[in-house]
């Protein structure tokens, strides 16, 4: 799992039907200390998460499949939480 942030939507007008009435989020990833890394994910929502918001990704796609309940969609990553805080050698 991976600690991002959402930056904002991905819009496509033309897509596979499993796409359909699923938000695709895409999403920069945050280093150990919450800063961007520049690295980023574009992330199907499924916690109804906003732009600003931490979350936390699956990027796995077994399991983002898993998520979904949709075995055979070209699936990598999932947005499966929102962070609400982080906490570093405590």
């Amino acid at each position: 799992m991976k600690i991002g942030q959402v930056t904002g939507t991905v819009v496509s007008t033309i897509h596979l039907p499993i796409i359909t009435g699923r938000r695709m989020l895409l999403v920069d990833l945050l280093d150990i200390a919450g800063e961007a890394t520049g690295d980023y994910v574009i992330a199907i929502d499924t916690v109804d998460a906003g732009a600003g918001e931490t979350v936390l990704i699956l990027d796995e796609g077994t399991g983002a499949r898993q998520v979904l309940d949709e075995p055979e969609a070209p699936i990598r990553a999932v947005v499966v939480g929102i962070v609400d805080e982080v906490s570093v050698g405590q």
